[in-house]
């Protein structure tokens, strides 16, 4: 059996969902092929939760020391949500290192974390996207333009930041320097966004030996004003897999999903957001490592296709560490 660390935690306030999905994949990983081994990163120190006991992880070998014997992770299962897992930073120092991981290479994991030129790109690449200002300062001389090039409502968000965290919908001008500053206090820069009325969704994929999945499609029906921190982890919307979609829609999301996976270059599994509107999906975003907890998107759309979370999890580890 290979020892393989399921990376948890991270820089951000993602890292209470991490845990969680760490769960579901040590739960659900083939114990018969793989032992899995919970590490918490955090910024003070990474520690492994190995045979009952807490090790401090080595960063310069990722490795731990039990009973002065060093013992070294064969591969590493990231679900960090957020930075340094979703972002890139953590995929170099694996790569660096030549140790085998489940998340996308570093390059991939920066522009796809990156809000803004994550859908510039993707627009060039043929997906629809919103309009949308970047804002690099509370300062910035294009927050003047935003009510006539935007126009309200519209969303305020971090750039760099996920779960919905700092994210606001501004109704009136009057409500935009909260929520200006409410986003930088999230991020290090922020986007506005024209507001796209229609149909939420998210669509999961994944790569197994060489062939590409597009998963069922998710409707989201928050609770909420929109699907925020509080209807995605406390239940506060309703999630409907299959997505009560026309097939036309359906299948402008499948192939939107498919071309965006393949455009970036993308590796395991991800899922990605759409606003429909008139049957045409305009992106939200691309989550290179989305949530797996056991009530999350992905795995009730990896069950509507008709597969156990067992094999997908397991299929993924293989990916990388067979």
């Amino acid at each position: 059996m290979k020892l393989i660390a399921v990376l948890a935690g991270g820089f951000s306030h993602e890292k209470v969902v991490s845990v969680k999905s760490a769960a579901t994949i040590i739960k659900y990983i083939d114990k018969s092929k793989y032992t899995p081994v919970l590490v918490l990163v955090e910024k003070e120190k990474w520690t492994a939760e190995f045979e009952n006991s807490t090790y401090v992880v080595d960063k310069n070998d990722f490795s731990i020391t039990v009973n002065s014997h060093k013992i070294k992770f064969e591969g590493a299962f990231n679900i960090i949500h957020g930075t340094p897992g979703e972002d890139g930073l953590i995929s170099g120092y694996f790569d660096m290192l030549g140790i085998q991981h489940t998340s996308n290479k570093a390059l991939q994991g920066s522009l796809t974390f990156d809000k803004f030129l994550c859908n510039k790109l993707a627009k060039s690449f043929g997906a629809v996207t919103a309009n949308s200002f970047l804002l690099t300062s509370m300062n910035d001389p294009q927050i003047a333009s935003i009510e006539k090039e935007i126009g309200f409502p519209c969303f305020v968000k971090p750039n760099d930041s996920g779960s919905s965290f700092g994210v606001t919908k501004v109704k009136q001008a009057s409500e935009l320097d909260a929520a200006i500053k409410h986003a930088f206090d999230n991020g290090t820069a922020v986007v506005v966004e024209a507001f796209v009325n229609g149909t939420e969704v998210a669509c999961g994929i994944v790569k197994l030996k060489g062939k590409i999945t597009v998963l069922p499609i998710t409707e989201i029906v928050p609770d909420t004003e929109f699907f925020d921190f509080t209807a995605k982890y406390e239940g506060k919307s309703k999630e409907i897999t299959p997505a009560r979609i026309s097939e036309k829609a359906w299948k402008q999301v499948q192939h939107s999903t498919q071309l965006l996976y393949e455009k970036f270059m993308l590796r395991s599994f991800a899922r990605i957001d759409f606003i429909i509107q008139n049957d045409v999906p305009y992106l939200i975003e691309m989550n290179t490592i989305p949530g797996m907890s056991e009530a999350s998107l992905v795995p009730q759309q990896v069950r509507e296709y008709g597969w156990t979370l067992e094999h997908f999890v397991t299929s993924v580890a293989d990916e990388f560490f067979e």
